[in-house]
């Protein structure tokens, strides 16, 4: 399998004070995000990132990591699907994407060595969210999730507040290498260089150009999108990846 990690942004959630390198350069506990999920990188031997906002900031904190860099020169006015997009004619195998602001057990790695498309959802997303962000946000910000007969049937729409669903997307996600190909050449068919990633999945599920698999991850996740992530996970991670030392 190859790897690709979408790190073009800028976090502009984030205080200012943070804009100084990619938003995947955010320290937490004095390390950077990115560093977290090193173990889980070694374990491909083709890895690709996209990068964006001040690219070379990341090309220089990376360059031990053997990445092919990818520049999404429009970073500004795009989005993921756009960044993802960047690599298609690099893919020669079936491919990881990962978002470069998250960080995860290198563990999940064994949950995507399989034939299928595969969606890992965090099985215990609803506690931590509460804590991060309080209810009525995680509400706003959280996204629907529903698996029927162990496949995606519907990713990236609203909550109904009461019916809160029993997984999350992670942002880490597996495409067998002809499955990636059809879901690029669609993207181009809908000539949205803006539109969100799971927007972009629920539209390929519903048109019958991608099944996608779904499989439970039950251990530590976090995001950085704000001060209050940025908090929350400088005092959490410690409780789990320290622990690996």
């Amino acid at each position: 399998m190859q790897l690709i990690v979408l790190a073009a942004g800028k976090g502009t959630r984030l205080p200012k004070k943070f804009r100084k390198n990619p938003k995947c350069l955010v320290k937490i506990n004095k390390k950077p995000l990115i560093y977290y999920n090193e173990p889980f990188y070694k374990k491909f031997d083709k890895k690709i990132i996209i990068s964006g906002y001040k690219t070379k900031n990341l090309e220089t904190s990376l360059k031990k990591m053997n990445f092919q860099f990818i520049n999404n020169k429009n970073y500004k006015s795009t989005n993921m699907v756009y960044s993802l997009s960047l690599a298609k004619q690099y893919i020669k195998q079936d491919v990881v994407v990962v978002y470069g602001d998250i960080i995860f057990n290198s563990s999940l790695f064994k949950i995507l060595k399989t034939k299928d498309n595969l969606l890992p959802v965090n099985r215990n997303w609803f506690k931590n969210w509460k804590k991060r962000m309080g209810l009525q946000k995680t509400l706003i910000d959280a996204e629907n999730l529903i698996i029927k007969k162990k496949l995606i049937s519907e990713i990236g729409t609203k909550i109904n507040s009461k019916k809160i669903p029993n997984y999350q997307y992670m942002g880490v996600m597996k495409f067998k290498k002809d499955t990636f190909v059809k879901i690029i050449s669609f993207f181009y068919s809908l000539k949205n260089k803006k539109i969100d990633m799971t927007s972009f999945l629920n539209l390929c599920i519903k048109n019958k150009i991608l099944k996608m698999r779904a499989k439970f991850y039950y251990s530590y996740w976090y995001e950085i999108d704000t001060a209050s992530d940025h908090k929350f996970a400088q005092k959490e991670i410690k409780k789990f990846y320290d622990k690996k030392k």
